[in-house]
């Protein structure tokens, strides 16, 4: 009896419940022309961070959901440094960095592009510049083979594993990836979300690579909603939410992959955690517009080249407290440096210092560096909203997610 669904009869022809998905798509996919309308009505420079922040995201959570944990000061530099932008001084990029930014980057921005066997061996390629995963030895830039035995999914200690899920014998994958190839460059007819959905599940169930599937199977999904919008910019990040829900996500893989060819469930599962993701992107728009409008209070205030880099790593989500040696750590400057900086700061009140006690004082944004952003914000992005409903002779599509979000929800918090 098959155990796993690439067994069945029938594979890959795929099934489900065509009527209950007319309302779920329907709602998503005007949730998704919402935010899109959203980030239409802000400023290019506003747009910008917006896709700067969330590409950033989207690689850093695509990595954590295997285990990989990246530096997401080296990840933002190689996003903007390949996008032009100027965000001062870069960090320096390690190789892994740069390759798995690579995929991410040309499977959104060049979304277009027909998805082949070469285009696929040069996203693998550059996940795996040293050709190991970990210690071991993997085929790089071509299909696994069968010197490391079955392509299995396993948990638990050595000895005592379980294995969730067996993938195909290695000697099918080039039927199996040229079948899928075919497909995904073929099928019109499909809304480009569900197959996105679709997609992600059939190639990380074909699991064609020794390492790097689910993060490929990512960029896939992400190049066809990016067809879906028609846009090589993004304003949300699936993986980000998927790392939130990872347990689910994984519970939801292996059920389908052993259930049979109705993929109903996947399906609901995948929309309804794109729908979460879009609620995400509120977040991520709110950060954006209290950056800009902290850096507009800013203006005109005398700051050195070490406080701009720090206040913007706060802007930006700074992960646990920041301490005078973390400062002087990340300036690379000596403590009494830092201590000066954070005084001037300190005395002009935009930094306060922390209530909470320990060996170390601990310092966050405050006075003008918080209390007036998110009131800036508010109102700043009203009038730009009602600017660009406005500017339009006639009230199209745009103008029309325009006013959603202007008597919508708003995504900036006081």
């Amino acid at each position: 009896m098959p155990t796993y669904i690439h067994e069945l009869e029938g594979w890959p022809d795929f099934d489900w419940d065509r009527k209950e998905f007319v309302e779920p798509l329907a709602a998503v996919r005007h949730r998704q022309g919402r935010l899109l309308g959203r980030m239409e009505s802000l400023g290019f420079d506003l747009r910008a961070e917006a896709v700067l922040q969330t590409l950033t995201e989207d690689v850093v959570k695509s990595s954590e959901i295997e285990g990989e944990i990246l530096d997401q000061e080296q990840v933002r530099s190689s996003i903007a440094r390949r996008l032009g932008m100027d965000i001062g001084a870069l960090a320096p990029v390690d190789r892994n960095v740069e390759g798995i930014v690579e995929m991410m980057l040309d499977a959104t921005q060049n979304y277009r592009e027909p998805l082949s066997k070469e285009r696929l061996f040069a996203w693998h390629a550059a996940l795996f510049p040293a050709v190991r995963s970990d210690m071991t030895k993997i085929v790089v830039g071509g299909w696994r083979d069968e010197s490391l035995g079955p392509m299995q999914v396993v948990s638990g200690p050595m000895g005592r594993e379980t294995v969730h899920y067996e993938a195909p014998a290695a000697d099918r994958l080039p039927i199996e990836m040229a079948r899928f190839l075919d497909w995904l460059n073929g099928e019109a007819s499909l809304d480009p979300v569900l197959k996105a959905a679709i997609a992600h599940l059939w190639f990380v169930t074909v699991h064609p690579f020794d390492d790097g599937n689910g993060r490929i199977a990512r960029a896939i999904g992400d190049m066809l909603l990016a067809r879906s919008e028609g846009s090589p910019q993004r304003f949300y990040s699936l993986s980000s939410q998927i790392r939130l829900e990872r347990k689910d996500y994984y519970a939801i893989l292996e059920s389908t992959q052993k259930g049979g060819l109705d993929i109903t469930a996947w399906l609901q599962w995948f929309l309804a955690c794109l729908d979460r993701a879009f609620s995400g992107a509120e977040g991520t728009l709110a950060q954006v517009l209290r950056k800009a409008r902290f850096w507009e209070a800013m203006a005109g205030k005398p700051l050195n080249e070490r406080q701009r880099k720090v206040l913007n790593r706060l802007l930006d989500g700074f992960e646990g407290k920041l301490t005078s040696s973390k400062w002087a750590k990340l300036t690379k400057t000596s403590p009494d440096t830092a201590l000066r900086d954070i005084q001037d700061l300190l005395a002009r009140g935009i930094l306060k210092r922390d209530e909470a006690g320990g060996r170390s004082t601990s310092y966050s944004l405050a006075g003008a560096g918080e209390k007036v952003v998110n009131r800036e914000a508010r109102r700043a992005l009203l009038e730009e909203v009602r600017a660009s409903a406005s500017a339009k002779a006639t009230p199209g599509p745009s103008a029309a997610r325009s006013q959603d979000f202007l008597y919508g929800e708003d995504p900036v918090e006081e």
